[in-house]
């Protein structure tokens, strides 16, 4: 048997120029640094390898340097596949400025596109991604007029519209776990989170291609308990020990054994927050879970819902989950993103999106780029900038409630809390409320169609979406229709009788939703 332990440096020796490239992580979580930084400083001193394809699911990075954020040089890369960028700016800029071509899919779309390569399928039938831009009648996924090849066809199975996925070959996979033996076999124990990285691994093999896994310590021989096998050895053929800064829990966390289950944190360990607008809007927000509900919280605004739900002691009335496997516990947000604090579970990510395909979600809260008069939602490409499209797309078409939590403007916006009432000081550049999105990540009409329940929260008032559009149905103390809210609006919503939110949403203290009956209703 080959020697599996190598450096860095001669384990991405064995990347070969054109080669598809997949990587695991998930933000920080999961993100196997150090070979990424080795293979950037192999490009940099060698010129290989060349145009490479990137296979990413949860975008990798840090909104800096750090993760596929490093591989973002010229002749580096071919093409970007990847679901979510928001993460990966500077692998975005490639592909908005045409250098290399790139799509953007469905986060679970391309999980889910791993285990069909596993399994030498050659496609993915799926209704995901209907009615927004991953359909071919609205660009496919393409990010650029330089990417022409079409990933994504439109087909009609037993009469019903679906969305056909291509599958490919992946050459090489670069994953990460906690500790592996000689013979390859990787354990995931410290691990915040297990994502696809058996499958990633699988996927490889049915292509032919070399399996790297990036660890942080190596064991004897025999030592690993079977069920703690996350990737059976046989399956790795380069194992290689990462330094400690290379090999943070999360960006944000060297380690933290709540994250992984090695011990509970105590209830009372997450600090408040000040009363600003992304707390007014995840406190709004909170209002509608649900005791007993399963619940999704997206990246942005929603993640604060997680600290709201603590503060009000309801934080074990409902199970919150994260598209990255977590269930229960309270998810975290920036740069940890993607852990949890005491979960109960920790599903791979492919799983967690059968969970969220097949309907198991009760609510979902998700974030707001822009809505337009038709009730579609834009999370995905605006400002300037395309975050892509994440996991978004997966839980907003298969989830029957909806909370879309945003500012009501962009760029500069500026509130304060007095006396219970809210003023703005400095109204946002960018109008959020408009004629037409920049792009469709959710549709309208579909929502429409499916009798989804759909609401609008911002940090001035609440809209609900109805059949003739979008009804303002609450208004903040302090707030003037006219002055700010019509005179920011590029379209006027329906008002019929708006009452207003929530007093306690405005004031310091908890808000007493541990006492609220409403919330008993399943």
């Amino acid at each position: 048997m080959k020697a599996k332990i190598c450096s860095a440096a001669a384990a991405v020796a064995m990347i070969r120029s054109g080669n598809r490239v997949a990587s695991s992580g998930f933000v920080g979580v999961g993100t196997p640094e150090a070979l990424i930084a080795a293979l950037e400083r192999r490009f940099l001193e060698s010129d290989e390898p060349r145009d490479l394809t990137l296979v990413f699911s949860a975008a990798p990075g840090d909104r800096k340097g750090k993760g596929l954020n490093r591989l973002a040089h010229d002749g580096l890369v071919k093409r970007l596949i990847g679901g979510h960028f928001g993460l990966v700016p500077k692998l975005t800029q490639l592909a908005i400025s045409g250098n290399c071509e790139a799509y953007n899919l469905p986060l679970g779309v391309i999980s889910h596109l791993y285990r069909e390569i596993a399994g030498g399928k050659p496609w993915l039938l799926s209704e995901v991604g209907l009615g927004t831009f991953i359909d071919p009648r609205n660009g496919g996924g393409k990010m650029n007029s330089r990417t022409t090849e079409d990933l994504v066809e439109l087909r009609e199975f037993e009469g019903e519209e679906r969305l056909l996925y291509k599958t490919f070959p992946i050459d090489v996979a670069i994953l990460r776990g906690t500790t592996a033996d000689p013979s390859g076999n990787v354990t995931m124990e410290k691990e915040a989170a297990t994502l696809d990285n058996l499958l990633l691994a699988m996927a490889v093999k049915a292509s032919g291609g070399i399996v790297i896994v990036q660890v942080e310590r190596i064991a004897p021989a025999g030592s690993l308990h079977l069920r703690d096998v996350k990737i059976p050895g046989h399956l790795v053929d380069y194992v290689v020990t990462a330094p400690p800064e290379h090999h943070m829990q999360t960006y944000g966390t060297h380690y933290n054994g709540a994250f992984s289950g090695e011990f509970r944190a105590p209830p009372d360990s997450a600090p408040s927050m000040k009363l600003d607008e992304r707390k007014i809007i995840a406190r709004r927000a909170a209002y509608e879970l649900r005791m007993g509900s399963v619940v999704n919280l997206g990246i942005g605004i929603p993640e604060v819902i997680a600290t709201v739900a603590a503060e009000e002691n309801i934080i074990g009335s409902v199970t919150l989950t994260t598209e990255a496997g977590s269930i229960g516990g309270v998810p975290q947000g920036g740069l940890d993103f993607g852990a949890a604090i005491n979960p109960e579970a920790i599903l791979d990510q492919n799983q967690m999106f059968d969970l969220i395909d097949g309907g198991g979600l009760d609510t979902a809260f998700l974030g707001l780029g822009e809505a337009d008069a038709q009730g579609n939602v834009n999370v995905s490409k605006f400002g300037g900038g395309f975050p892509g499209a994440g996991g978004f797309i997966n839980i907003s078409q298969n989830t029957p409630r909806l909370v879309f939590c945003g500012t009501f403007t962009a760029g500069g916006l500026l509130i304060e809390v007095r006396d219970g009432k809210l003023a703005i000081l400095q109204e946002g550049r960018h109008m959020k409320f408009v004629k037409e999105v920049e792009q469709i990540t959710f549709s309208g009409k579909s929502a429409r169609d499916g009798h989804q329940a759909v609401l609008a929260v911002t940090e001035r008032c609440v809209f609900s979406l109805t059949p003739d559009g979008w009804e303002l149905i609450e208004v903040a103390p302090g707030i003037d229709i006219e002055r700010d809210i019509l005179a920011h609006m590029k379209f006027l919503p329906i008002i019929r009788n708006p009452s207003q939110m929530a007093a306690a949403i405005f004031n310091e203290g908890p808000m007493g939703l541990d006492k609220d009956p409403s919330r008993c209703r399943l």
